[in-house]
């Protein structure tokens, strides 16, 4: 990746986030003219065609308002990832945005398909790419396996070399011991990273910085740092 990777623990598509999508569209490779954006609503496949809807027309509005040239495309299975005119959309972007849902759905879907070789393609050239929860979380080396409770994990893409996890301040109680345990799971030198809600960390080239609201806590096996808004950091 040779572009802006921002990774959002929530807050996706509202006003929480303009300061981040305003700096993306700024540093996404767009040259005297509207940036281009391509909203996916992959992670929310399973929950039917009124969410998949919802999480599209949030992209466009949010985009919009943010006086970009946004498309939504409704990429929410296999098929329609391996779809070329779905590919050819994401293939024009400078920003490809993932919004939130099952982590696990959406690296199987976009896991070798089509849509997923056109957004390497984006990203190869210096466009951005953005993922909230379940978008950042695919984006690290592994995630925890919620279908066996966080008893192991599964492979994610990689690009970020840790287990990423969101909504890190407002975490359920029955989710902590899944944490834990893949806390408990890192080896020596991997790294864990808890993102807050209603924030992100941007970065290229492994500089990162914190935006948004709260804060992002990195994690070893035994030991802990957390930076607030505004402090950058190396992994």
């Amino acid at each position: 990746m040779n572009g802006y990777i921002a990774l959002l623990g929530s807050g996706e598509y509202l006003p929480v986030m303009d300061e981040v999508d305003k700096f993306l569209l700024a540093n996404c490779g767009a040259k005297d003219r509207k940036p281009k954006v391509v909203c996916l609503p992959t992670a929310a496949g399973e929950e039917g065609d009124s969410s998949i809807k919802r999480w599209m027309q949030m992209g466009v509005d949010h985009f919009t308002r943010l006086n970009a040239d946004v498309r939504a495309v409704s990429v929410s299975d296999k098929e329609s990832a391996d779809e070329q005119k779905h590919a050819e959309a994401v293939s024009e972007a400078d920003v490809v945005y993932f919004s939130g849902g099952n982590p696990l759905y959406l690296y199987e879907t976009m896991k070798d398909s089509l849509v997923w070789k056109s957004a390497l393609k984006v990203f190869e050239r210096g466009g951005v790419y953005a993922g909230c929860s379940a978008g950042a979380m695919i984006l690290g080396k592994e995630m925890p396996n919620f279908r066996a409770l966080g008893l192991n994990s599964v492979s994610a893409f990689g690009f970020v070399p840790a287990v990423i996890i969101p909504h890190f301040d407002a975490t359920p109680l029955f989710f902590k011991p899944i944490i834990s345990a893949a806390r408990m799971r890192l080896k020596e030198n991997e790294l864990m990273i808890g993102i807050d809600e209603d924030t992100a960390m941007v970065g290229k080239n492994n500089e990162w910085v914190v935006m948004g609201k709260s804060g992002v806590h990195v994690f070893t096996k035994n030991d802990s740092k957390s930076y607030a808004v505004g402090e950058k950091f190396n992994l």
